[in-house]
C-alpha cells in the first residue's frame, strides 16, 4: 500500500489512534487498528520503538498490511538520542525518527551543539532524525528556530506549526508572522497535520474544511512540499505527512471540568479529511 501517490507518505499517527469514536468503530486491539489504517489508505504509521515482547507482532503486522513505519523520540542529551538510535536499528526497517528535543531552556552554542550532534548521529546510524516544531521543546518558539537555521542550514524539519499559532495566538497572520513561518520551510522533511485557531492547540477543521484557520495551514503544508521537490534527493526518498490529531486533552471535550471523555467532533472523520487534503495538496505541487 505504499507509495500509492509517487513520493508523498501520509502516515497515521498512532497515539492518534487512541481513545476513538464515531465512525472508527473503537477499534482496540492492535491489529484492528492496523486493519482500520490500512483499509482507509494510509500509506505508514508513526509511532513508537516496540517493546521487545511486541517486536515481532509489529514487524508481523507492518508486512502483512503494506505499511511504512516511523518513529517518535524525546531526547535531551546526545546519549539519549544514541541509545535510542541503537534500539530503532536493532529493530530495523524505520524509515525516519522524529525528535522532540526536550530542551526547551537550552539556548545559544549550546543547542547548536546539541542539535549538530543529533544530526551527526543520525548519519552515523544511517536513520534520518528530524527536529520537530514543538511548545516545550528546543524549538518552542519560531524566533529561536529561526535563528538555529542560520547556523544549521541543512537541518531537517518536521512542520508542526500548531503549535507556533497556538504560542504566537496567531488569530490572524500578519506579514510578519507569514515571513517568518515560510522561512523554516524549506527545511521541512516531514509535516505533522493539526490545525490550532490561536487558543486551542487541535481545532475541527468542519467537514467542508470551512474554518478560517484552514487555509493558512493548506497554504504552509502546500509551501513546504514544493521546497521539497525542489530540493536534491534520492531515487526512493519520500515527504512523509503524518496525520495527527491526538485524543483528550488535545481534543476538545464537553465536559467543562476536564474529566470527561465525549469529543465534540468525530476525530476520526477529520483525519480522513486531512489525508484526502495532504493528497490534494500533493498533486497540485505536481501540476506546477
Amino acid at each position: 500500500m505504499m507509495n500509492k501517490n509517487e513520493e508523498l507518505r501520509v502516515e497515521m499517527s498512532w497515539w492518534g489512534m487512541n481513545g476513538l469514536q464515531g465512525t472508527a468503530g473503537h477499534a482496540t486491539a492492535i491489529e484492528g487498528k492496523f486493519r482500520l489504517i490500512a483499509e482507509n489508505g494510509f500509506d505508514g504509521i508513526n509511532a513508537f520503538v516496540p517493546a521487545p515482547e511486541e517486536s515481532d507482532l509489529w514487524k508481523e503486522l507492518l508486512r502483512k498490511y503494506g505499511l511504512a513505519f516511523s518513529v517518535n523520540a524525546y531526547p535531551a542529551t546526545l546519549r539519549d538520542m544514541s541509545d535510542f538510535l541503537d534500539k530503532a536499528v536493532d529493530f530495523g526497517d524505520i524509515a525516519y525518527i522524529n525528535a522532540q528535543v526536550m530542551t526547551p531552556f537550552l539556548i545559544g552554542d549550546s543547542a547548536l551543539e546539541l542539535l549538530s550532534g543529533i544530526d551527526a548521529l543520525s548519519r552515523q546510524a544511517g536513520i534520518p532524525v528530524y527536529i520537530e516544531t514543538h511548545r516545550g521543546t528546543i524549538t518552542q518558539d519560531l524566533i529561536r528556530t529561526r535563528q538555529f537555521l542560520e547556523s544549521l542550514p541543512k537541518l531537517g524539519l518536521t512542520i508542526d506549526y500548531s503549535h507556533y499559532v497556538l504560542a504566537g495566538e496567531l488569530h490572524t497572520v500578519s506579514p510578519e508572522a507569514e515571513h517568518m513561518l515560510q522561512s523554516l520551510l524549506p527545511n521541512a522533511s516531514s509535516i505533522h497535520t493539526r490545525i490550532s485557531n490561536g487558543e486551542q492547540i487541535q481545532i475541527d477543521p468542519g467537514e467542508a474544511g470551512d474554518h478560517p484557520m484552514l487555509p493558512h495551514f493548506a497554504r504552509w503544508w502546500e509551501s513546504a512540499m514544493r521546497h521539497w521537490r525542489k530540493r536534491p534527493r534520492l531515487p526512493n526518498d519520500t515527504f512523509p505527512v503524518v496525520i495527527e490529531l491526538g485524543p483528550p486533552s488535545y481534543a476538545i471535550t464537553s465536559n467543562l471540568a476536564g474529566t470527561g471523555q465525549s469529543e465534540i467532533s468525530d476525530r476520526w472523520q477529520q483525519s480522513l479529511y486531512l489525508k484526502k487534503l495532504v493528497q490534494q495538496l500533493w498533486q497540485k505541487t505536481s501540476l506546477k
